[in-house]
């Protein structure tokens, strides 16, 4: 098996030179944001954060995705925050792509590095810092939700690891062209969202369009790939995002020349909500 790489943005600007024409689209169904789009001009500073810069590729829209915000975050050397998450309901996941963070939770420690994988339950006390000698910025997906406690269930724990700790899943029938990391167990109900690696060998397919009432962030690690959005197939590759509203249709072609995976958010484990003493 090849060695993971996963795309981190840039920044910078285009030359004056170049064409406008790109493959951004926002529909009512999905959106698109390439990896061309991450520009300087579309970051954003957050409270209590030194030293960053943040890409918000997906955030609560009503009547689009409405459970989750996404975003790219790009720590310099020296920067960092001690007081990262201002809501004390959101649960959130790390998973970096680039460069070398600490992350501390509660009174634990950990050196987190490309791959790296952190769960976040809500009220939980943590920070993260980029070393002052530290040769390059990190860069992680940050992705945030507000947790959905049960009565008689009780809240998932903080967890770190890294993907090479999880295995690989092979889908059922695909002779392993199609496969998951799975980071918590699908049927314990204490998660009420999934964060996942996905990976098509090339030629890997999703043989049939997926109608589902999950809603998506989907983050293109490595690869490229055609990819079925609702009436639409878009042709995305590393750096990409996607970004799905509950039931639009889904499915993928991985032409190759190399593997396709990308970082796929849904939400998962809760009934609808039905009247207003539910939400």
């Amino acid at each position: 098996m090849s060695t993971p790489r996963y795309y981190a943005p840039r920044g910078g600007l285009p030359a004056q030179t170049d064409l406008t024409t790109d493959r951004a689209v926002f529909t009512e169904a999905y959106a698109v944001l390439p990896r061309g789009t991450m520009r300087d001009i579309v970051t954003s500073a957050l409270p209590f954060w030194e030293r960053t810069r943040t890409w918000i590729i997906a955030r609560p829209l009503s009547g689009f995705a409405e459970t989750f915000s996404q975003y790219i975050v790009e720590v310099s050397p020296g920067g960092g925050s001690d007081k990262p998450e201002l809501d004390p309901g959101a649960e959130g996941v790390l998973f970096v792509v680039s460069g070398s963070l600490r992350l501390r939770i509660d009174l634990d420690e950990h050196v987190m590095e490309p791959g790296g994988y952190a769960y976040l339950p809500a009220g939980v006390r943590w920070s993260l810092h980029v070393a002052e000698d530290a040769g390059e910025p990190a860069t992680f997906h940050w992705i945030r939700k507000a947790y959905e406690p049960v009565e008689g269930i009780v809240a998932p724990w903080p967890f770190v690891t890294h993907e090479r700790e999880v295995d690989a899943v092979p889908m059922p029938d695909t002779n392993g062209a199609w496969t998951t990391k799975r980071f918590v167990d699908p049927l314990d109900v204490s998660h009420d969202m999934h964060v996942t690696i996905v990976t098509f060998e090339p030629g890997g397919v999703i043989p049939f369009p997926e109608t589902h009432v999950m809603e998506h962030g989907l983050y293109v690690l490595e690869g490229k790939a055609m990819y079925l959005l609702n009436n639409d197939w878009v042709e995305v590759q590393a750096g990409d995002f996607m970004w799905l509203r509950a039931f639009c249709p889904q499915a993928c072609y991985a032409g190759g020349p190399g593997r396709f995976r990308y970082l796929l958010y849904k939400d998962v484990n809760r009934h609808a909500k039905l009247s207003r003493q539910f939400l």
